[in-house]
């Protein structure tokens, strides 16, 4: 009996204790809506202000870097535009490397997603550049065991998504693995291998958990930059139609 009245007390107090106030709102005002159209003027004072730097950025944006003879798209498990870009990070991060840590890099990996459009053939203007990387990622080095690179073959393997690869082969039929190298050898599982990315993935985006296995290191290059730099260094882009990724009956 004084269990029973026990849980009577109990919930008496949590229907009290649980009680609301009510709030009352004492004025409300109401505002005019301000349609955002073609309707809408500019701010003429403003707009005169802001002038003299729009002019400037437009001139930078539009200056000539580089020049392209065939259309650079992310179409495909090996889009010119992909290898591309892959080359180019293993080729900054490997002047890095070798200048702060004695080593080579071994590979370098991106993702087809941080690459947000294409560039046609032609002209290549700074713009096109900030189009295609957006993001303010940088460029991080991982020191991987070869044992460890399972991981990311087997990340291919799964996805058969075309993340574009520099100085890798990663081949399967119908999702199995097949044959991987990294610089045209079979991984040994006990050697040290310095892969190339962002930090966006070695952080583990796009579900590379596999990166989590490994020491990062900063290199405080920002992806973007290290592009036009390389852009800026070939007067005409010839990129490498080279099969990285062989997804053999992939679906």
């Amino acid at each position: 009996m004084q269990n029973k009245f026990l849980l009577l007390g109990i919930a008496l107090f949590s229907l009290t204790a649980c009680k609301t106030t009510t709030l009352q709102v004492a004025n409300v005002q109401t505002q005019k809506n301000i349609s955002i159209n073609k309707e809408l003027k500019d701010d003429e004072d403003f707009a005169k202000f802001i002038e003299p730097y729009t002019q400037k950025l437009n001139k930078e944006m539009n200056q000539k870097i580089s020049y392209t003879k065939v259309n650079l798209t992310k179409e495909g498990d090996n889009s010119n535009l992909g290898n591309l870009l892959a080359d180019y990070t293993f080729d900054g991060a490997d002047v890095w490397t070798k200048a702060n840590l004695n080593k080579n890099v071994d590979a370098a990996l991106i993702n087809i997603g941080g690459i947000r459009t294409t560039i046609g053939k032609g002209d290549i203007l700074l713009k096109n550049v900030f189009e295609v990387m957006p993001f303010e990622n940088e460029v991080i080095i991982v020191k991987m065991k070869g044992s460890d690179l399972q991981g990311l073959f087997d990340y291919y393997a799964k996805t058969q998504v075309n993340n574009p690869v520099s100085h890798l082969y990663i081949e399967t039929n119908n999702g199995q693995l097949t044959k991987t190298l990294i610089n045209g050898k079979e991984v040994n599982p006990n050697q040290d291998y310095y892969i190339a990315t962002s930090d966006y993935l070695a952080l583990g985006g796009d579900n590379m958990k596999f990166f989590s296995k490994g020491e990062s290191i900063s290199t405080g290059i920002k992806l973007r930059d290290l592009f036009i730099d390389y852009f800026k260094k070939n007067a005409e882009i010839n990129p490498k139609d080279e099969v990285r990724l062989n997804f053999i009956g992939k679906k």
